[in-house]
C-alpha cells in the first residue's frame, strides 16, 4: 500500500476511529478532509441488505437532487426528426438517430445520458451490448424511454439521476461536489438516502440499510449513521 501524503494523513487524522457520523456532521467534515487541488466528487455508498439476484429484491430508481450534481451532464436524444427542435429546445446536447447510432456501433459514447421515446426503441436495442455495461441504455423505469422528451431532458439537467443497486448489494452515487456548502451536501444526500428507503423492497427482510459511508474523490470514508435520517432535520 502507498504511503500516505502529509495532507491524507491531516485528513485521516480529522475522522474520529470507530465514530459514526450523523449526516449532517458527515457533509460538514467531507469538506475538511477533501486534499485534492480539484473541486473533487462527493460520493455516498450504500450497502443495502438485498440479495440482488433476486428480480424482487432489485433496487432500481431515479432522484432529483434539490441542489444538481454540480456536475455538466452531457445529455444524447434519440429521436424522430419531428421532436428533434424540441430536444434542442430543452437543452439536450446532441440530438439526431440513424447517425448517432452509427457512432455509438462503432464505440462513441461520450455522453452521460440516453433519452429515446419509445416508437424508435427498436432501433437502439441492437446498441445494448456497447451502451448496457456502460449504464447508458434507455430505460421508461429511469424516464428515459418518453414521449416527453423535452421535459426529460430539463429533469435531467436539473439533476436528476438513476441508480441501481450492484450485485454486491452496493448503491454508488455522486451526490454533488465538495464546493457545495455542507447544507446543500447534506440536502442532496438526504433527499438520496430518503429515496432508497421509499424503495425497500417487500422481500428484503431484515435491516435494509447496513452501512453508508460518504466520501469525496479520494478521501477517507466518513462512516454515517443510518438513524440520523429522521433525527437530523
Amino acid at each position: 500500500m502507498s504511503k500516505l501524503t502529509k495532507n491524507q494523513k491531516l485528513a485521516q487524522s480529522k475522522i474520529e476511529p470507530g465514530k459514526v457520523y450523523s449526516l449532517r456532521e458527515a457533509s460538514a467534515l467531507v469538506k475538511e478532509i477533501t486534499t485534492t487541488k480539484f473541486d473533487a466528487s462527493v460520493d455516498l455508498d450504500v450497502r443495502l441488505g438485498v440479495d440482488p439476484r433476486k428480480a424482487n429484491q432489485n433496487v432500481r430508481g431515479v432522484v432529483t437532487l434539490p441542489h444538481g450534481t454540480g456536475k455538466e451532464t452531457r445529455v444524447l436524444v434519440l429521436c424522430s426528426a419531428d421532436k428533434e427542435e424540441e430536444a434542442k429546445e430543452a437543452g439536450a446536447d446532441f440530438v439526431g438517430l440513424d447517425e448517432y447510432i452509427e457512432k455509438i456501433k462503432g464505440g462513441w459514447t461520450d455522453v452521460d445520458v440516453i433519452i429515446t421515446m419509445p416508437s424508435v426503441m427498436g432501433k437502439i436495442g441492437a446498441l445494448g451490448r456497447v451502451l448496457g455495461p456502460r449504464g447508458l441504455m434507455p430505460n421508461p423505469k429511469s424516464g428515459t424511454v418518453t414521449n416527453d422528451i423535452g421535459d426529460a431532458v430539463r429533469e435531467v439537467k436539473r439533476g436528476k439521476i438513476d441508480f441501481r443497486v450492484d450485485k454486491t448489494g452496493i448503491v454508488h452515487s455522486t451526490i454533488g461536489k465538495v464546493s457545495f456548502d455542507a447544507d446543500k451536501i447534506y440536502e442532496n444526500a438526504r433527499e438520496f438516502l430518503l429515496t432508497l428507503v421509499r424503495l425497500r423492497p417487500a422481500a428484503a427482510k431484515g435491516t435494509y440499510m447496513k452501512s453508508v459511508y460518504l466520501s469525496s474523490t479520494m478521501s477517507p470514508s466518513i462512516k454515517v449513521d443510518t438513524r440520523s435520517l429522521e433525527s437530523d432535520k
